[in-house]
C-alpha cells in the first residue's frame, strides 16, 4: 500500500495550538525515523531527541514521555518522598487545575494554590508568604515541592521572578519544578535561552503537542538521578514506549523547522489583540507571545459570543471560553489572511463595548 501524505499548511482553529496537524516534512521525518525498543534503551531516534533536549536545558537528562500532564506528574512524584507534603503553585496553574487532581491521586500531596499579587504571575514574595515550614503539631502537609509555569495563558514570567523564587525555595531545601509547556514561545519571545530560563530549576517540563506541531510527546528534563527515578515511575504510570521514535523525530523536526516561526506567530498574536482593543474590547492578560485572552464579562460577553458564530459561518473555530475570557491561541497554521478575516468580521458586525 502506498501512503500519501498531505501537507497541512493551514488551520483556522483559534481554540489551541494542541489543534495543528503534522505538516509533510514532520510525517515524512516520522517515516524515515530508526527505532527501537525504548524500554530497553534502544530506539536511537528518542535517545537522540532526550539528548538533544538536554542539552538545549544544558541539564543531565531527559525523559520522554506521552504528553506534559505526564511529565509533571513524574516529576511530582520523583520529588517527594514522604507524605504528607503539599506543592506551592499558582493557583491558576495547568498543574493545579488541569491535571484531573493527579498530584494527590498519584503522590499523596495537597497542593497548595496561591493567588499572585500582581495577577500574573507569582514572585518570592507571593512563596515567601506561603510556603508551610513550621509543622511542630503536625496539623499542616510541609511544603516540599514549588511549581512554577511558563508560560502562563501566554505571559511570559520574568527570569528574575524565577531566579529569586528559586534561591528562596532552595535556601529551605525545597526543590522547583517548572512547568514549561510553552517555555518555547517564552524563549522565543524574549531571546533569552532555554537553558538560562532552566538553570536554577530542579526540574523542567517542555510540551511538544503545544505550540511545536507534533501529535504527542513532552520531555522532562533534570538531573541523572532524578530522570532514572522519574523513568522508573513513568513505567509504573504505564508510559513506557517502545519504538517510539515515530514520535521522537516530530519532536526533532519541531526544534528544527516549528520553532523558529513562533515570532511570526506571536506578531500576528499582538496584530490581532491591537485591533480587537481598537474595537472596544478588553484584554485580560498582556499579549507577550501566541494567546489573546478577550473579557467576557457582562459588557462584552455578548459581542464575543456573536463574533464566535458569524466566524463559524466563515470556517473559523473560536469558541473556548477560559474562565470568563474568549481564548484565541495562535499556531503555526494560522495564516496571516486568518487573522485579517476575524478583524474584518469583527469590524463588519460592528462590535464594540463603547
Amino acid at each position: 500500500m502506498q501512503i500519501q501524505i498531505n501537507d497541512i499548511q493551514h488551520n483556522r482553529d483559534f481554540r489551541s495550538d494542541t489543534v495543528t496537524k503534522p505538516t509533510a516534512g514532520m510525517m515524512a521525518a516520522m517515516l524515515a525515523a530508526p527505532v527501537g525498543d525504548s524500554v530497553f534503551g534502544e530506539d536511537p531516534t528518542v535517545l537522540e531527541l532526550e539528548s538533544r533536549v538536554a542539552k538545549l536545558c544544558n541539564k543531565e537528562a531527559a525523559l520522554f514521555c506521552a504528553s506534559s500532564t505526564m511529565g509533571n506528574q513524574l516529576a511530582i512524584r520523583a520529588h517527594l518522598h514522604s507524605p504528607p507534603e503539599s506543592i506551592l503553585c499558582h493557583a491558576k496553574s495547568h498543574i493545579f487545575q488541569y491535571e484531573s487532581g493527579g498530584a494527590s491521586l498519584l503522590s499523596q500531596a495537597m497542593m497548595l494554590p496561591v493567588a499572585p499579587a500582581n495577577s500574573i504571575n507569582l514572585t518570592a514574595s507571593d512563596v515567601e508568604k506561603n510556603l508551610i515550614l513550621d509543622n511542630s503539631f503536625c496539623h499542616k502537609a510541609p511544603t516540599k515541592l514549588v511549581a512554577l509555569e511558563n508560560t502562563f495563558s501566554g505571559a511570559v514570567m520574568p527570569l528574575e521572578d524565577m531566579q529569586q523564587i528559586a534561591a528562596l525555595a532552595h535556601g529551605y531545601g525545597i526543590p522547583v519544578h517548572l512547568d514549561g509547556s510553552r517555555l518555547w514561545n517564552a524563549s522565543a519571545a524574549t531571546g533569552i535561552s532555554i537553558a538560562e530560563y532552566v538553570k536554577d530549576m530542579d526540574s523542567v517540563n517542555l510540551c511538544l503537542s503545544k505550540g511545536m506541531g507534533c501529535p504527542v510527546g513532552a520531555l522532562l528534563v533534570g538531573s541523572a538521578a532524578f530522570i532514572d527515578k522519574a523513568r522508573h515511575f513513568r513505567k509504573v504510570f504505564g508510559g513506557g514506549w517502545r519504538q517510539a521514535g515515530i514520535l521522537a523525530a516530530a519532536g526533532l523536526y519541531a526544534i528544527d523547522h516549528i520553532w523558529p516561526t513562533m515570532k511570526h506567530s506571536h506578531g500576528q498574536a499582538r496584530r490581532l489583540a491591537d485591533g480587537m482593543t481598537q474595537m472596544g474590547f478588553s484584554l485580560v492578560l498582556p499579549v507577550e507571545t501566541n494567546m489573546v485572552l478577550l473579557d467576557m464579562d457582562a459588557e462584552h460577553k455578548s459581542a464575543c459570543e456573536k463574533l464566535i458564530d458569524a466566524l463559524k459561518a466563515e470556517g473559523v473555530t473560536l469558541g473556548l471560553v477560559y474562565e470568563g475570557s474568549l481564548r484565541l491561541v495562535v499556531h503555526h497554521q494560522i495564516d496571516d489572511a486568518c487573522i485579517d478575516l476575524v478583524l474584518t468580521t469583527a469590524k463588519k458586525l460592528g462590535l464594540s463595548s463603547n
